[in-house]
């Protein structure tokens, strides 16, 4: 009689010792595969970040399409979103017919000086508070916190006073003086990111011989170099847009930012049914913010993210 045995064949597949051997499913069936449904989650996602996305983008689409309209298809029904015969000479006439070049070159200075002058300043208070050892420097710092509680409306007439009082009003100045001395909101969050520097450098700097000019110049600012760049850029976009204190202390229309003339071309060419000269001004005040956003949209994300936490 043989000892030897023939493989089983029982549908159960069991092997040559008696044990039964899990069968394997045929691909393709059973449960979504998590490399599917992965897929499925992304392209979810995908749409509806596409959505928003377009909902977001249609304002900035139509100003653009109604700058180069004419007066009828502004209010024809259906709305036309591309003009048949692009009016070019729309934004022909804005620089001529209006002070657009003036007040461009106006918030240009303002924004720069404020931002180039203000940033530094900035960067060094928040040195002074989160690095050296100065008396009271938490309670100064929770002082400066403090003051974004004021609302502006309680300082304006104030302010307003003691500027007209030295001729600044009509000027550029009061745009530029006050904020050239720092920011509440850019100092904490600059503050915040020299809390994650270990103070080991600065120490080790000291012994070394550099004072304290020395190592902020060479040796913190570059550090915190990518926050400052995030800052800088809001920073510019808050003064560019801002139309509540040039309102105030611009009168001429020569001294005027751009956002206040765009205001006053609202209110004289609004009356004309004029909407895509409105239009196309609002479109090139836009262009400076939207590149710079674009150009630097990282840095501000970053900046956003790391200030926040500590390491």
């Amino acid at each position: 009689m043989s000892l030897t045995t023939a493989p089983s064949r029982d549908p159960q597949n069991r092997n040559t010792l008696g044990f039964t051997t899990p069968s394997r499913k045929a691909p393709g069936r059973g449960p979504m595969s998590r490399t599917t449904s992965t897929r499925i989650g992304d392209w979810l996602v995908f749409a509806l970040l596409s959505a928003g996305a377009i909902v977001m983008v249609a304002p900035l689409a139509w100003m653009v399409s109604t700058s180069l309209k004419t007066k009828t298809e502004v209010f024809a029904l259906p709305p036309v979103w591309i003009p048949e015969v692009p009016q070019w000479d729309t934004y022909v006439r804005m620089w001529q017919d209006s002070s657009i070049l003036t007040g461009f070159q106006n918030s240009f200075i303002v924004a720069a000086t404020v931002t180039v002058l203000g940033t530094i300043t900035c960067s060094m208070a928040a040195f002074a508070i989160a690095k050296m050892r100065l008396p009271f420097s938490n309670v100064i710092f929770i002082g400066l916190l403090t003051g974004i509680m004021i609302p502006y409306p309680t300082l304006m007439i104030p302010q307003f006073v003691m500027f007209s009082r030295i001729g600044w009003v009509d000027t550029l100045l009061p745009l530029i003086v006050p904020a050239i001395f720092g920011n509440i909101l850019v100092i904490f969050f600059l503050r915040q990111y020299l809390e994650n520097v270990p103070n080991s450098i600065i120490e080790a700097a000291k012994i070394d011989g550099a004072n304290y000019w020395q190592i902020f110049w060479r040796l913190i600012f570059p550090i915190i170099r990518p926050a400052v760049a995030a800052q800088f850029i809001l920073w510019f976009m808050a003064i560019w847009n801002d139309y509540l204190a040039p309102i105030l202390y611009l009168n001429t229309p020569g001294r005027q930012t751009l956002q206040v003339v765009i205001a006053n071309m609202n209110v004289q060419y609004a009356t004309q049914r004029d909407y895509p000269l409105i239009m196309g001004a609002s479109f090139i005040a836009l262009l400076p913010i939207l590149a710079i956003f674009l150009i630097f949209q990282r840095q501000i994300i970053e900046s956003v993210a790391l200030t926040g936490t500590k390491g």
